[in-house]
């Protein structure tokens, strides 16, 4: 029986950054299949903006049978899309006959101590043509308390987190997003070191700070931000 548990208390907190979660959503939409595989997923708060009705199937991977069980009810109330399932088991539990068109990190890699070895598993599930996509916080220097506290092995950046992906799969974007949040993370890093953000924290950083970062990361080229998308394509 699997009796993994999840430590972070992250979610609940990061749960309502609707704001948030429909700018990157925004980024990775594109990529999203008719069959997608969502790892970590949490309890369903990502699946609920990014699994909008177009896709035929969505399985929601989370190892914490608590955290599983939670999303199973969301979809049977009709909170999530009825297209979702939820399975209680890791990447390394899947059959090799099952494969997505998108497999889906939304801020679960960092989690991971051996991503290296969790990409090259999940990759095997891509179909051809499909997509991995990755969303994660960014810069190492940034690590703070409450990534320790919640779970978290590293922060990446763009050479470090395409160095985790194998080798035959193509980047086809990399970028960073959050440009504001990141002068937020620099200033928690130096003068708060908090090992807990607060609900107030985070809706002012979700409600007025990422609505900002929307244009400074167009005028920026998206060189700068707290958070780092990558998408790779099994060619």
């Amino acid at each position: 029986m699997n009796d993994f548990s999840y430590i972070g208390t992250e979610l609940e907190t990061f749960n309502h950054a609707t704001e948030w979660k429909k700018y990157y959503g925004k980024y990775l939409h594109p990529f999203l299949g008719e069959e997608v595989l969502e790892v970590g997923a949490g309890i369903g708060g990502t699946t609920k903006i990014l699994c909008n009705g177009r896709q035929k199937r969505w399985v929601c991977l989370e190892p914490d049978q608590s955290l599983v069980a939670r999303i199973k009810n969301k979809i049977a109330a009709g909170h999530l899309p009825p297209v979702c399932e939820a399975r209680a088991i890791s990447s390394a539990e899947l059959t090799d006959e099952e494969k997505f068109d998108s497999i889906v990190y939304i801020d679960v890699l960092e989690h991971i101590e051996n991503d290296k070895d969790e990409m090259l598993t999940i990759s095997k599930h891509l179909k051809k043509n499909g997509f991995l996509i990755v969303l994660s916080p960014a810069h190492q220097k940034l690590f703070t308390p409450f990534d320790k506290a919640i779970g978290h092995f590293r922060r990446y950046n763009k050479k470090t987190l395409a160095e985790a992906v194998p080798k035959n799969l193509k980047c086809v974007k990399l970028i960073y997003l959050d440009s504001i949040g990141l002068l937020a993370s620099l200033g928690n890093k130096l003068i708060l070191n908090s090992s807990s953000p607060s609900y107030k924290q985070i809706q002012f950083w979700d409600k007025r700070l990422v609505p900002i970062s929307r244009f400074a990361d167009v005028i920026l080229r998206f060189h700068l931000g707290k958070s780092i998308i990558g998408v790779w394509q099994n060619s």
